[in-house]
């Protein structure tokens, strides 16, 4: 029997992808609600023919996306799973979905599932990658994306509890298409490192606390400790913490690659962006804009 669940998909031409995310919630999932944002491939075929609810809106950020979307597609389910579309979940989280949901507790507003990041094909396990839990299972009309440009969270005002299982995350697109995208993140990640704390009291933020939840314990560590360190040295240490001391080593060729790209060089490129935007008022001025021409 279906479980009292409405899924959430964000797409963009994610025809790759897609099939496996719908393939998993097939079993359980009551209603599976697909927004897109402007796709040119099989990504709407696929979903219609899944059975899924397709909604087109224009993406200005994945917080306003989210929010969009749990705003407007009539969402009636006890609970709304957010879920990626390079996403699956996990036997062992359906079984769970299916035999304990319903029994949760009233108090209980949201519920953390640990996802398991893949990269060029490998579980990624070490590093301080696994595991990690982020709330993405939460009572319909609880639950609020953060209005971050980068690294958003789902927030919910009662009780948070973790669920028995996890997800899969494995985009099957090439390293080039990875590059790309963290580069154009990299644009959003320098805009918010320029606007300092004044981005870190927009409604709807994450407040940062140590001792607060998952969501704003890792803001805290990002604001606070990597946030302090001098740029030209915490892109550097921050690979060398996850790679040697959170053994990312052990996730092999592909944890290699992962871990620099992720840590070391993508971070680089944000200090960097932000570095020549501080340098050139011109270069600050066009990131600027480009960054609000998104946003719409």
């Amino acid at each position: 029997m279906p479980a009292d669940i409405t899924i959430l998909i964000l797409t963009k031409n994610e025809e790759d992808n897609l099939p496996k995310a719908l393939a998993s919630v097939r079993a359980f999932a009551k209603r599976v609600v697909v927004v897109d944002s402007g796709s040119t491939d099989r990504t709407l075929e696929i979903a219609r023919a899944a059975g899924a609810e397709v909604f087109e809106h224009p993406f200005r950020s994945h917080a306003e996306q989210i929010n969009w979307a749990l705003d407007s597609t009539s969402i009636d389910t006890t609970w709304t799973f957010r879920l990626d579309a390079d996403e699956e979940v996990l036997p062992e989280l359906t079984a769970w979905i299916c035999s304990s949901l319903a029994g949760v507790a009233l108090d209980v507003d949201g519920i953390e599932i640990c996802r398991r990041m893949y990269f060029l094909g490998r579980w990624i396990r070490h590093g301080g990658m696994y595991p990690r839990h982020h709330v993405r299972l939460f009572r319909s009309g609880r639950g609020r994306c953060e209005l971050a440009l980068m690294d958003e969270h789902m927030v919910v005002p009662g009780r948070v509890l973790r669920a028995k299982g996890d997800i899969k995350d494995d985009n099957t697109r090439p390293l080039r298409w990875w590059i790309a995208k963290h580069n154009w993140y990299s644009d959003r990640e320098a805009f918010e490192l320029l606007e300092g704390e004044g981005a870190s009291k927009r409604p709807g933020f994450v407040e940062p606390r140590l001792l607060g939840t998952h969501a704003q314990r890792m803001r805290w560590l990002k604001t606070q400790v990597y946030g302090r360190v001098p740029a030209a040295w915490r892109s550097r240490l921050y690979f060398l913490w996850r790679y040697y001391v959170q053994l990312g080593f052990l996730d092999g060729e592909e944890g290699r690659i992962y871990h620099f790209l992720q840590a070391h060089w993508y971070r680089f490129l944000c200090d960097a962006k932000v570095m020549e935007a501080r340098k050139f008022p011109k270069v600050r001025e066009e990131l600027v804009r480009e960054v609000y021409k998104s946003l719409g």
